[in-house]
C-alpha cells in the first residue's frame, strides 16, 4: 500500500479553504491508495465547538467521499462535527466506493478543555482497506497505550494530531513506542502553524515495526511524505520474532 501523509498549514475556522488546500496536496502526490490527513483538518482544533464544528452529515465527509472517488484512494482524517445536540472529534475513514467509517475521539484532551464540550467515544474502531487492517486513534490517543494495544487484529495504526511544538519530542518518541510495542507500521500525521492557543510544527512521519522512520515531512514546512508498506514483510518479521505472543491478557471495562 503506498501512504501519503499530509502535514498541512490549517487556517481558522475555514473549512472551504482548508479542504480546497487539502485537495491541492493530494494532487501533488497522485498515485497513492490512502491519503491522511491531521485532527480537525478543516476547522483547527477547537474546544469551543459552537459555530466552528460542522452540522452531522457534514461538508467535509461529502468532500472526502468526492476526493477518494475523484483519486481513486481512501481518504482519512478527523472533523469536528455536531450531532443531535452534541460534539464529537470524528475520525473517518473514506474508500473510493463513498463507503465510510469513523472513529469518535475516546480520549478527549482535558488539560486544554476538550472534554468540556466533546462527548468521548467508546467503541475502539479498525477498518480493512486493500488487505492492511487499520487501527484509528486521534491525537492524545497516543498517550494511553492499552487503548491502543494489538490483540492481533491490526497491522497499521494512523494517529491524526494537532500536536503542540513543546510537545513534539513526545510525540515522536510515543509513536516509535507504539509501532515497536505492536509490531506495526505507525502513521503520524500533525498539522504546521497557529492556532488560537497553540502553535505546531509538524513531525509527520511513518514508522516501520522496528521502529525506524521511513518517510517523514521537514519540521514547520507545509509537506506530504509518501512511502510504502509491506504486508509481507511485516508478516515474516512478526514471524520470526513473535512478540505479540507473550502479550498479557487484560479486557477494557
Amino acid at each position: 500500500m503506498k501512504i501519503a501523509l499530509l502535514q498541512s498549514d490549517i487556517e481558522w475556522a475555514m473549512p472551504c479553504r482548508n479542504r480546497f488546500g487539502a485537495e491541492a496536496m493530494m494532487a501533488s502526490a497522485s498515485g497513492c491508495d490512502l491519503y491522511v490527513l491531521p485532527e480537525m483538518f478543516s476547522t483547527g482544533f477547537c474546544t469551543s465547538p459552537e459555530g466552528v464544528a460542522e452540522p452531522e452529515p457534514c461538508d467535509s465527509l461529502k468532500w472526502m467521499k468526492d476526493s477518494a472517488e475523484m483519486f481513486s484512494a481512501a481518504i482519512a482524517g478527523s472533523v469536528a462535527v455536531e450531532e443531535n445536540g452534541r460534539f464529537f472529534n470524528r475520525f473517518y475513514f473514506v474508500t473510493p466506493d463513498g463507503n465510510s467509517v469513523h472513529y469518535d475521539k475516546r480520549h478527549l484532551f482535558t488539560y486544554g478543555g476538550e472534554h468540556l464540550k466533546f462527548t468521548a467515544g467508546k467503541e475502539r474502531k479498525i477498518v480493512e482497506y486493500k488487505g492492511v487492517r487499520i487501527l484509528l486513534q486521534v491525537c492524545y490517543d497516543l498517550r494511553f497505550p492499552v487503548w491502543s494495544r494489538n490483540r492481533g487484529d491490526y497491522d497499521m495504526a494512523l494517529y491524526v494530531a494537532s500536536w503542540p511544538e513543546t510537545r513534539t519530542d513526545a510525540w515522536r518518541q510515543l509513536l516509535k513506542a507504539r509501532a515497536i510495542e505492536n509490531q506495526c507500521f505507525v502513521a503520524g500525521v500533525n498539522r504546521i502553524g497557529t492556532d488560537p492557543s497553540n502553535s505546531y510544527c509538524g513531525g509527520t512521519m511513518l514508522i516501520d515495526p522496528y521502529g525506524k522512520v521511513i518517510a517523514e515531512c521537514a519540521d514547520g514546512m507545509e509537506s506530504v511524505a509518501v512511502a510504502e508498506i509491506s504486508m509481507e514483510e511485516l508478516a515474516a518479521f512478526r514471524q520470526k520474532f513473535p512478540v505479540l505472543d507473550d502479550a498479557d491478557d487484560f479486557e477494557l471495562v
